[in-house]
């Protein structure tokens, strides 16, 4: 005990016990901070960080929370004490960065409402996916014309269900990425294509329109020709008959 100055030495017992409450919140903040960083990692390539890290998140969160509202003894802020009690305020700066790539990735669009399980929209379009995959492997060694022909109806399905996804914006991005890839896979490795169905009646009229021009015309000069023909046979009967007369008449 300081015999000196005694208020010193409650104080520099204030701020012991303190910092203990608030280290321990910042110990239990680097494990989660480590852990969600990496996964993150881990799942870059193929990206799956949404569905691989989804947990690390929430407990990351948790932490990060009991931080900003709790108090130490003499009602001291852990906030101020650990996130803004220094120039740098190096562990707010660390969250805003993981916070930042998981609002990027946008992974609330693949998980539960609560953010305890993946959606089981994403679960069934993951399991489309396989299902494209799974087919390309039986292909990918041998004939690449046979792979588009026996893969283009598990892929059509997946495709048209990304798109319906997409419109309904439910992407994330390891739905973005499993797509991509799949894509490149489809069109530029295995060099097959998918035509719609629903671009066919846009042929057909836009077709049907291209030579509609040529239609009329050449519609416009039969008629002409037929209408030429009808007034030249009249005349030509008339002069026959008119040469029967005079031939009667000298007769």
């Amino acid at each position: 005990e300081n015999l000196f100055f005694p208020s010193l030495s409650l104080s520099m017992s204030e701020e012991q016990e303190i910092t203990k409450y608030c280290l321990d919140l910042m110990h239990e903040y680097g494990r989660t901070y480590s852990s969600l960083a990496s996964c993150l990692v881990s799942s870059a390539r193929p990206v799956k960080v949404c569905q691989n890290c989804y947990g690390r998140n929430n407990s990351f969160q948790e932490v990060f929370a009991n931080i900003s509202t709790g108090m130490g003894p003499g009602n001291m802020s852990c906030e101020e004490v650990l996130f803004r009690s220094d120039r740098l305020m190096l562990l707010i700066n660390l969250y805003n960065y993981l916070e930042d790539v998981w609002t990027m990735s946008e992974c609330l669009n693949c998980l539960s409402k609560d953010r305890g399980s993946v959606s089981n929209t994403t679960l069934y379009f993951l399991d489309l996916h396989n299902q494209s995959l799974s087919c390309f492997e039986k292909y990918k060694q041998g004939n690449y014309s046979k792979l588009c022909v026996d893969c283009r109806p598990s892929y059509k399905v997946l495709n048209d269900f990304y798109s319906k996804m997409s419109n309904n914006n439910s992407l994330c991005i390891d739905i973005e990425d499993a797509m991509n890839m799949t894509r490149h896979l489809w069109s530029t490795t295995y060099k097959c294509s998918l035509q719609r169905e629903e671009n066919v009646p846009v042929i057909a009229v836009s077709s049907f329109m291209l030579f509609l021009p040529l239609i009329f015309y050449l519609s416009n000069y039969l008629h002409s020709e037929q209408k030429k023909r009808k007034l030249i046979h009249p005349k030509r009967a008339k002069s026959s008959h008119s040469l029967m007369n005079i031939q009667e008449k000298y007769s």
